[in-house]
């Protein structure tokens, strides 16, 4: 159990003399104790629970916490909230609220990791999940990397602390674990959708976003000339033939830093 870190269930371990009693509550545990004998500084000394006065020692704010991180559904959401806090970071750098829950939570999920018995196969897989995500947002795929990535972190998660044989640990909640998942792809997939979103927006700033504005020609374009768009002179090139000064034309594309237009038609 402790070099290999291998999980029994409590049967198993008083089979092999791992335990000495398996008690269903406190009163069962003093019940069993009493008339046990136990070796103290190499002498024998019997127990007498009986009539023993029970003192309650309560746990610090920290116990409790790290108490409660070793669960595995808790550090399932730790694992969640703490990567996708830091991608959000990594993704908008600047503030540090969201890189600061990150590594809160991520550092914790670190110590769940090391109390429970972890079977990194699954870690790897959500490990893999999260590579999936940020793939698809370098290179959008429409979502199908998303996709996978979901399914990899619902096997992923189901994995991390499956123990073959035993039943008391590392259960986790199977709608947790699908929420997870669904929840992630949903947050990945909205990001994906703004990102090719973004990239079929036509240019609203810069020279890009002249195409299609309307104009005055200010001296005659023939082909070449003045043109005024948008409270600014430029250079310009007439592509339907010669353009009398005063005529309006319209921005049909770009070339360097001198416009094509075109007479707008009445």
């Amino acid at each position: 159990m402790i070099e290999e870190a291998r999980a029994v269930s409590a049967p198993e371990a008083l089979a092999d003399g791992l335990i000495d009693f398996v008690a269903l509550d406190q009163a069962d545990l003093l019940r069993q104790l009493d008339g046990f004998t136990v070796e103290v500084a190499g002498r024998p000394v019997t127990l007498m629970t009986a009539t023993v006065q029970v003192r309650s020692i309560d746990m610090s704010l920290i116990e409790e916490i790290l108490t409660r991180v070793a669960d595995p559904n808790v550090l399932a959401l730790l694992l969640f909230i703490g990567a996708q806090a830091v991608l959000i970071e990594l993704s908008s750098p600047g503030g540090w609220i969201a890189g600061f829950i990150g590594v809160v939570c991520l550092a914790l999920a670190l110590y769940g990791l090391g109390v429970l018995p972890v079977n990194w196969f699954g870690l790897a897989l959500i490990v893999l999940a999260f590579v999936l995500f940020v793939l698809d947002i370098k290179a959008p795929t429409h979502g199908a990397l998303t996709i996978v990535g979901a399914i990899t972190l619902i096997v992923g998660l189901l994995v991390l602390f499956s123990q073959p044989g035993v039943e008391e640990f590392g259960r986790l909640s199977i709608p947790l674990v699908v929420a997870l998942g669904v929840g992630t792809a949903l947050f990945f997939g909205f990001i994906v959708a703004k990102g090719l979103r973004a990239q079929q927006t036509k240019a609203v700033t810069g020279i890009e976003g002249l195409v299609g504005s309307i104009g005055v020609a200010r001296s005659e374009l023939a082909p070449q000339g003045l043109v005024f768009v948008q409270g600014e002179r430029w250079q310009a090139i007439a592509e339907d033939g010669p353009v009398a000064v005063g005529t309006s034309v319209q921005v049909v594309g770009i070339d360097g830093f001198r416009l094509k237009v075109r007479r707008v038609q009445s």
